[in-house]
């Protein structure tokens, strides 16, 4: 179990995490007098011990403190607190408006926090669906997803409670003091000779106790990986006849979380005892001094039990401070990783529906193209590439794996740019057109199929979100997909489950055609569509991308060969290169050459 991270309020991470405020600004009104309310409940709680003190306090002569001050005076011209009724009666009215003020507390910083998250929540996902691929290439989608989901869950939980609760605890410290103080300024320095340092040791002591607790639940952890993995690998442990071992192995992890369990009942036993005695013993002792000077008449009997119950409050807000802190801490940091998300990089899309087309007649020119990752910069994997293809041709990339195919497709949609050369489009450079309205142009159906949780019909309406359920019939039917989609008991409206998991691979395929015969794309590229596919379901899908394929200008990358021989030209790529250009028939004449070497593996 991952520990939490501690976070160094250093200078670059406040100022970072600070630009959270922008998500705050359109909700400032609420922020401010849920302060505000946060301020009024807090200091109506503090009347409590002083309230508590009068109800059961009996009155003894007070002289004066040794600074010649008088007691906390009693506000007797205003109300009579001596008269039980009366002093009741106030402390309704005092537990009512704290009521009152803790609601609007509560309301105004629920208010501003959800409507802030929601704004920060599109925000980051539109940043995240807007990145680079680069930025997925070098981040875990595990990890960006968590940023998203934990990190705001934790923005939420420190904006509702945490930082009130770490306000309030301040207000608590300070207004007790200053009661003290009033009160009896002895008593005050006595109490903050002992209860103080008490509390700060107690805290330091359960902060160990937690880290041998983080210890006991890595030990049960990795107990219960054993117990996992040996029960889901049972067919290889009974084959290699090592039930034993298995045995002996969860037998060592399970004493292992029973030795660190034993050792943190240890410390706990020590750390209730050190409770017990200090913390209690700490009070005790400070009342003992209460109570010498209510005998010596330096105090009355009625501010010595609010001196005694503010003492308790000041020794609960300086013990929870510090994990509140802690908190707070961890907050700051989630926030700057989230700012980071938010300043990154991001692709010049369009992020609104449009129906605006280029209307492209298809034809691209690949100008000596070369192209390295930025994850793997010494690694050139396009070398110096030419390639040029009129509109309505069919094109067709083969070569080993590695060789650079899907690499080429991906430069063409743009998810990455060149390091040099050019790519243009009807004779204009790329970058003459706006990113959005040349993808919307394109359309790719690739090996893995990757199917939104939706229906059947949501994932066919993709590739065209204003369709309507005729013409999503209509490319169905030109995919090949109609006939099994109706086999359905729900049609097109069947859930195809996560990630396409209720539909076998071709059916998927299928889907992905019906969603690119819907877009009605100028360049279609096929990234090995029927490599995955059983006989009958590459005959399908074939049949439907043949169809597809028809006037329009079309880049296929293959493994099978049998399924680009008729295609306009075939490039032959090696090592990131073209090494060998022309038709079927040319190119299985050449001797030694990469394709036909390939043909011959392929038949043979």
């Amino acid at each position: 179990m991952a520990r939490p991270e501690r976070i160094k309020l250093e200078k670059k991470t406040i100022k970072k995490a600070s630009t959270f405020f922008k998500f705050i600004a359109p909700y400032k009104v609420s922020f401010v007098i849920g302060m505000f309310f946060l301020f009024l409940s807090s200091t109506t709680a503090m009347l409590f011990p002083y309230l508590m003190g009068q109800l059961i306090g009996k009155d003894t002569p007070a002289s004066e403190s040794f600074l010649g001050v008088e007691s906390i005076p009693e506000p007797s011209q205003i109300i009579d607190l001596s008269i039980t009724s009366n002093l009741i009666m106030v402390m309704m009215l005092v537990f009512g408006a704290q009521a009152i003020f803790s609601f609007f507390r509560i309301y105004l910083f629920g208010y501003f926090t959800a409507n802030a998250l929601k704004d920060l929540r599109i925000q980051a996902f539109s940043v995240l669906v807007a990145s680079p691929l680069n930025f997925f290439n070098k981040n875990k989608v595990g990890e960006l997803t968590s940023r998203i989901s934990n990190d705001i869950e934790q923005l939420r939980d420190t904006l509702n409670t945490v930082l009130a609760t770490f306000i309030r605890q301040i207000i608590t410290v300070v207004v007790s003091l200053v009661a003290l103080f009033i009160m009896s300024p002895k008593l005050c320095f006595i109490m903050l000779g002992v209860v103080p340092v008490v509390a700060i040791i107690a805290v330091v002591f359960g902060r160990f106790i937690k880290r041998i607790a983080k210890e006991s639940q890595d030990a049960s952890a990795e107990s219960n990986s054993v117990l996992e993995e040996s029960l889901m690998g049972i067919a290889n442990v009974k084959a290699f006849a090592n039930e034993f071992f298995e045995i002996l192995r969860y037998k060592k992890a399970v004493f292992e979380v029973r030795d660190k369990t034993m050792r943190i009942v240890l410390w706990r036993g020590l750390f209730v005892t050190f409770v017990i005695f200090c913390m209690f013993g700490s009070i005790v002792f400070v009342i003992w001094q209460g109570k010498l000077m209510v005998d010596a008449g330096e105090m009355s009997n009625k501010n010595f039990i609010s001196f005694i119950l503010y003492t308790i409050f000041v020794g609960g807000a300086i013990g929870n401070l510090p994990e509140l802190y802690a908190k707070v801490q961890r907050a700051i940091g989630a926030t700057e990783k989230l700012m980071i998300i938010l300043d990154g990089e991001k692709e010049n899309l369009s992020l609104e529906s449009s129906k605006h087309s280029l209307q492209l007649k298809g034809s691209i020119s690949i100008e000596k193209v070369h192209f390295s990752y930025e994850t793997r910069p010494d690694v050139e994997v396009i070398k110096g590439v030419s390639i040029e293809i009129e509109a309505g041709q069919q094109i067709a990339l083969v070569g080993s794996s590695g060789s650079g195919k899907s690499t080429l497709s991906s430069l063409l949609l743009q998810f990455y740019q060149p390091n040099s050369g050019s790519i243009f489009f009807d004779g204009k450079p790329a970058s003459s057109y706006s990113l959005s309205g040349l993808r919307n142009e394109m359309a790719i159906v690739p090996q893995e199929v990757i199917l939104f949780g939706g229906t059947i019909k949501e994932n066919i309406a993709y590739g065209d979100l204003s369709a309507n359920l005729e013409q999503i019939i209509e490319a169905a039917k030109g995919a090949n997909a109609h006939e099994f989609i109706q086999q359905f008991p729900e049609g097109y409206e069947t859930f195809v489950g996560d990630r396409g998991i209720q539909l076998s691979g071709g059916q998927k395929q299928r889907i992905a055609i019906a969603r690119a015969i819907l877009k009605n794309p100028s360049i279609l590229i096929l990234d090995e569509a029927t490599s995955s596919l059983d006989s009958e379901s590459e005959l399908l899908v074939q049949e439907a991308l043949d169809r597809l394929m028809k006037g329009r200008t079309s880049l296929v990358i293959a493994h099978r060969l049998s399924t680009i021989k008729n295609s306009d030209t075939i490039l032959v790529m090696d090592k990131g290169e073209i090494v060998e250009s022309g038709s079927h028939e040319e190119l299985v004449k050449l001797e030694e050459g990469v394709y036909r070497n390939l043909s011959e593996i392929q038949y043979r």
